[in-house]
């Protein structure tokens, strides 16, 4: 290794003196200071110079190692000791931070000249970068945080704009929390929705309501809501709805407290849907087993006994039905079936293949009928039609149907689902024979397993009676 002269060390930065020292082995490097460890490294070398240096030195870097011996054989204190050593410290520790700071200036100087300034508060002027190092030197680490402070106040400018800019967007749903809007709901299948402020057509302008307040206001879709909002936050796309003042023009303190949809007084269906179908199967279930306006209905029967074809066609006739809402779950039918489902005229409001796992289904069928309770508690007739019920485990199966009633004064819920066997609770069985379907006999309705409680209610005492007679010639046949 060539020796370097004592110049070329004084000259260079304490860091390259901290790679020399130590590709040279030199121990405790570190700890001394600039001009000790060009004399450890000048002896190191074994120069001429460091020669002379150590005879007229007394050698110095023995000096320096030994220091620390004559100290300890002292009477000086060991806080003595430690203040010198904490010294030795921050002295070393001011000259790397100022080499450290002549590479951000070339830095800096090198960005000033590749990029172009944008304002005159960007531009630093000549007489500033000839004082900027006189006011460092002056203040050692002081210095330093005064520049930094000084870099600080020529960003100002940028950071002044980027907090006012945050200022502003924090204010501003404060400042427009008068805001009231007014629109339908419009509900996601996760149980949240949107207020659409121009239905039925969505709009970057649709403010979005929680699942929380769906649920605590009891909302469906359709109902028209008002109330403040507040502009999107940096995460979100929309505004959100802050509070439901209003629901269907009467004030939502009201409509939330009203009467639980379990306590409301019901009564037996007394009011029979006309289906008005030309189909033989339509027609002997609307005259031999009636559907009233809050039954319990199953259509049961074996495999391929045409349970889900029935339910196909019931929808259909049901969708004519005057003011009459009809919705669809498919709780585990074939995947073909889904399909055909969604090319039709009803969009199933779920949709699940044979491959779903029971809770799954559960959750779909509980989902649609508590938004057909909230709608049954605000006046409304809702037919729900469940398809496979057999994959709903057996407790949600009962909840189901129980929520089925004909509200005194008030609107109804049907229930109709297709099973193997009936669950029990029903008000109107519909049996399906599969010998008589797979024979192409149509309809294909088993009278004697087949049934409506109390028909008289729903096609009156004749029409009772000639249930009754229908159904003992099928027993006699």
């Amino acid at each position: 290794m060539s020796v370097i002269t004592r110049s070329a060390l004084e000259a260079s930065p304490l860091a390259d003196l901290h790679t020399i020292a130590s590709e040279l082995g030199i121990d405790g490097y570190r700890r001394l200071r600039k001009a000790d460890l060009v004399d450890r490294i000048i002896v190191q070398q074994g120069g001429e110079e460091a020669v002379e240096a150590a005879a007229v030195n007394g050698d110095a870097s023995a000096d320096a190692t030994e220091a620390p011996k004559r100290r300890s054989r002292g009477g000086r204190s060991s806080r003595s000791r430690r203040k010198d050593a904490d010294e030795d410290v921050i002295a070393t520790e001011d000259e790397v931070v100022e080499e450290e700071i002549a590479a951000e200036e070339a830095a800096e100087v090198e960005l000033d000249i590749d990029v172009e300034p944008v304002g005159d508060s960007d531009v630093e002027t000549e007489a500033e970068a000839q004082e900027r190092p006189k006011r460092r030197s002056r203040g050692g680490r002081g210095g330093r945080d005064r520049d930094r402070g000084g870099d600080r106040e020529r960003g100002g400018d940028r950071n002044g704009d980027r907090d006012r800019d945050r200022d502003e967007r924090d204010a501003r749903p404060a400042e427009r929390e008068d805001r009231v809007i007014e629109g339908t709901v419009e509900l996601l299948p996760n149980g949240s929705g949107f207020v659409r402020l121009t239905p039925p057509e969505p709009s970057d302008d649709d403010v979005y309501v929680s699942a929380a307040q769906v649920r605590r206001c009891e909302l469906v879709s359709g109902d028209k809501v008002g109330g403040p909002v507040r502009e999107p936050r940096r995460s979100e796309r929309y505004p959100s709805l802050i509070r439901i003042d209003t629901i269907n023009g009467r004030p939502a303190d009201e409509v939330a407290e009203g009467t639980h949809f379990d306590d409301l007084p019901c009564t037996l269906p007394t009011e029979r849907l006309a289906l008005g179908s030309e189909d033989a199967t339509l027609k002997a279930i609307e005259w031999l087993t009636p559907i009233g306006k809050g039954s319990r209905v199953a259509i049961v029967g074996e495999a391929h006994a045409g349970k889900s074809e029935a339910l196909k066609r019931l929808a259909g006739a049901l969708r004519g039905v005057e003011g009459l809402e009809v919705h669809v779950v498919l709780a585990a039918v074939r995947p073909e079936e889904c399909a055909e489902w969604r090319a039709g005229e009803i969009e199933p409001v779920a949709s699940l293949s044979l491959g779903a796992s029971p809770d799954a289904a559960g959750q779909a069928v509980e989902r649609a009928v508590d938004t057909a309770k909230r709608i049954t508690a605000r006046g409304g007739d809702v037919v729900v039609l469940i398809d496979g019920l057999d994959a709903v485990p057996p407790h949600a199966a009962r909840r189901a149907l129980a929520a089925a009633r004909n509200v005194v004064d008030g609107g109804s819920l049907t229930i109709v689902a297709t099973a193997t066997a009936p669950v029990g609770g029903e008000t109107t069985i519909i049996a399906l024979d599969r010998t008589l379907t797979r024979t192409g006999r149509f309809p294909a309705l088993d009278l004697v397993a087949s049934g409506t409680l109390r028909p008289e209610l729903l096609v009156g005492d004749a029409g009772a009676d000639a249930i009754a007679q229908a159904r003992a010639q099928a027993l006699g046949a």
